[in-house]
């Protein structure tokens, strides 16, 4: 059994693809992806339940376009219960691992990605205990014996990868250095941060620390610290949105940026709907943060930020300058017109 994924690339692009009834796989471009991961599968009573999950058989569709596609299925997500209840006792752990196994064999997933929203932390709401820190690394153990285990018998290595919040409270409430030799990747989720929640803008997905807004993190800060932990950077997959963030009431100093805003947007802008409807249109305009290498929009009174072509190539161009193991992005619809996986495409897999 050859322990690797299918895809021989150097660099990877992973999507995350949220099953939903709209959803249409004849409009997914499989060829300019390595993976996807698959949103989400369930927990309930410590098993992993998928019956929600209305498009599934259709994946199979995206294989014939791109037989070295990985495709994982995600379990959890933000707000997702169940993790901390699983991962309690050894007895709970093996019955969310056996049957997330079973799950995964049974819809023919190549791995599993956990996608727990937060390990120790109540933030998103749901239960959380001190000792998840380490029943989570308990539970990934166990996971990676079973993958090997059913892999040997498939003779196929499944692969297993968490999403994982940017920020050193998360990694507080992990064992970090124990985790990674489990996982083939870990996918940070270098967005969102900045959300609703903030009453003051700024950059979401920002490769750089912006110095009209120095207090805030960025993606490069992330990568920094799992770095001088010693976290290999193959393992290191870097975080892209396909969505922005907006806030209104904003002053027009810097073009709105990291002025005061008790007026945040609650839902997202897709990147479609900012291309049909914001980009250098009705009265808001495109401005570019050198130094965040990160764009954003103002119309005088409220402020986009986004991801957009140009910062998806300074992200490709960093992930190839710091050997990581590619991009991750939410979410594959959300970019109707391809804009930026094309770019990611570019940056990342042309030859």
């Amino acid at each position: 059994m050859r322990k690797t994924d299918k895809n021989e690339n150097q660099f990877n692009i992973i999507s995350y693809l949220e099953d939903h009834e709209q959803l249409n796989m004849e409009a997914v471009d499989a060829t300019k992806l390595t993976h996807i991961n698959y949103a989400f599968a369930s927990i309930d009573q410590h098993k992993v339940h998928g019956n929600h999950l209305k498009k599934i058989g259709e994946l199979k569709k995206l294989r014939h376009v791109n037989p070295q596609l990985n495709i994982l299925i995600s379990i959890g997500g933000l707000g997702a219960e169940g993790f901390s209840d699983a991962a309690l006792t050894e007895a709970s752990r093996k019955c969310f691992v056996d049957s997330a196994v079973t799950f995964m064999r049974t819809h023919n997933f190549d791995g599993i990605d956990i996608d727990w929203e937060y390990p120790g932390s109540s933030y998103a709401g749901i239960v959380s205990r001190p000792e998840d820190r380490e029943n989570f690394t308990l539970m990934l153990k166990l996971l990676r014996d079973k993958l090997d285990e059913e892999g040997e018998k498939d003779d196929k290595y499944y692969m297993l990868t968490i999403a994982v919040v940017a920020g050193k409270n998360y990694w507080e409430n992990t064992e970090l250095e124990k985790i990674v030799q489990y996982l083939d990747y870990i996918n940070i989720m270098t967005y969102d941060l900045v959300n609703e929640k903030d009453t003051r803008t700024g950059h979401h997905t920002n490769l750089y620390v912006s110095k009209k807004d120095p207090d805030r993190p960025s993606a490069h800060d992330e990568i920094e610290y799992l770095v001088k932990k010693g976290i290999p950077t193959k393992k290191l997959v870097l975080g892209a949105a396909f969505y922005g963030r907006g806030w209104s009431n904003v002053d027009v100093v810097n073009h709105g940026l990291n002025q005061e805003s008790h007026s945040p947007d609650s839902d997202i802008f897709t990147f479609s709907t900012l291309t049909d409807n914001y980009i250098d249109k009705n009265g808001y305009v495109r401005y570019w943060d050198e130094d965040a290498k990160a764009p954003y929009l103002f119309d005088g009174n409220r402020f986009i930020t986004y991801e957009d072509a140009e910062s998806i190539k300074e992200k490709t161009t960093y992930v190839k300058s710091r050997d990581l193991g590619g991009i991750v992005f939410w979410e594959y619809t959300y970019d109707n017109k391809g804009v930026l996986q094309h770019a990611l495409f570019n940056g990342l897999l042309k030859n």
